[in-house]
């Protein structure tokens, strides 16, 4: 398929190129997340099918009569067909494992003589490198996710909960984006040492350190982010654990590059932090991929074998969790570029 007026036409031409190389007669894509990563439609009921006969490919995509003026305008070199009719041929086909099981067993049905395999490898490979509109996108999402936060820091005031804290972070989203990306995370105090701590009525009492997680949602796109409010007299101890995550960001900032595998950048941030004496308490990964999902390919993690491209974006947050006493992450969001990376976090930190 030719479409230089989609800008998804690469990726999917590369995703039926794939089907070809893992010799699949037939590939359907249903979840929605991939759908708009390999067309640029956003759509809740819908499905891409790729066949493979003779060595060539035909691609379909199966909506129903509410989306298909949508689909004729974001992607109109697509030929598009009534959802009723979603069925290929072939002995080999691939799918997607986060399918629901009921789809999955009509897939069954009426493939018979199908044998499944799973493509969700191939899909997330093709989501992590992110073209040039995609960057964009990213770009000036993350842009006004850090207006926020610093306005948001001029509205806060001792005596509020974390509840009405995070509320004033949600009210900006809505009014200035399109919301959250995911439930905004604010932790007073000892609650930081929570790593996903639920907002609650914990007042803040203007002395105590603030731990926000957040990320607005831009015309499609997501957003992350996590700063902190450091007190004016923070305990020895506090400024030590952020000095220390701190050095751990920044180090893993500079190491980022392509051909670096991510369980590699995800060693140069924990390995600060276990020579400090403190590794047991950084017990999630270093990052995650961020696109039209706010967890996405590749996750910078122990062990993991992925190699860096540019296009591919990646949080950097390691973090430092005292149980009952303190907790401190620093995230940003980088872009990796063909020499090294791009911080698209502009806040202060």
């Amino acid at each position: 398929m030719k479409n230089n007026t989609n800008p998804y036409a690469a990726r999917l031409e590369a995703f039926v190129d794939s089907v070809r190389s893992r010799k699949l007669d037939a590939a359907i894509v249903c979840n929605q997340a991939n759908i708009r990563a390999l067309t640029g439609v956003d759509c809740d009921n819908a499905a891409i099918a790729v066949e493979i006969r003779g060595g060539k490919a035909s691609i379909k995509f199966f909506t129903d009569f509410r989306y298909v003026p949508m689909v004729h305008r974001v992607a109109p070199g697509l030929k598009v067909v009534d959802i009723k009719h979603l069925k290929v041929s072939g002995r080999k086909v691939g799918y997607e494992p986060t399918i629901s099981h009921a789809r999955f067993l009509k897939f069954q049905k009426d493939h018979p003589k199908a044998k499944f395999e799973e493509i969700d490898s191939e899909v997330k490979s093709l989501r992590a490198v992110k073209n040039e509109w995609e960057i964009a996108k990213l770009r000036a999402a993350e842009e006004l996710n850090s207006d926020i936060w610093a306005e948001a820091q001029k509205a806060f005031k001792p005596g509020m909960t974390e509840l009405e804290m995070a509320r004033i972070i949600r009210h900006m989203m809505i009014e200035r984006g399109e919301g959250e990306a995911f439930e905004t995370i604010v932790c007073v105090g000892a609650n930081a040492a929570e790593c996903h701590h639920v907002p609650d009525s914990t007042v803040w009492n203007g002395r105590e350190p603030v731990l926000v997680d957040m990320g607005v949602k831009l015309d499609g796109y997501c957003s992350d982010m996590t700063r902190n409010i450091v007190p004016a007299k923070p305990s020895k101890l506090y400024k030590d654990i952020y000095a220390l995550v701190l050095k751990a960001n920044m180090a893993a900032i500079a190491a980022a590059k392509p051909g670096l595998t991510c369980g590699r950048l995800d060693r140069v941030a924990r390995k600060i932090i276990e020579d400090a004496g403190y590794g047991k308490c950084f017990g999630h990964s270093l990052g995650h991929g961020v696109g039209v999902e706010i967890h996405e390919a590749p996750a910078a993690r122990k062990g993991d074998k992925t190699v860096l491209k540019p296009g591919m974006l990646v949080t950097i947050e390691p973090g430092v969790y005292l149980e009952g006493n303190l907790g401190v992450r620093i995230e940003d969001l980088i872009l990796i570029t063909e020499t090294g990376c791009e911080v698209l976090s502009p806040s202060p930190k």
